[in-house]
């Protein structure tokens, strides 16, 4: 019996690695700036810890 395995290695350049991180900061930011200025009671409590550790004013 023959196991022939295939290995796949695959390097994401310099700039695709810069755009994927400025598009997980901006989204990052977009969630918590939303959740911020919510005026809903329950997301507001969803992420009050998390906005106080970021220095997020929210009252």
């Amino acid at each position: 019996m023959t196991t022939n395995t295939a290995s796949i290695q695959s390097q994401a350049s310099a700039s695709e690695r810069v755009k994927a991180a400025a598009a997980a900061l901006a989204l990052g930011a977009v969630l918590i700036f939303t959740v911020g200025f919510a005026h809903s009671t329950s997301v507001h409590n969803a992420a009050h810890d998390t906005r106080h550790t970021l220095a997020f004013p929210c009252h």
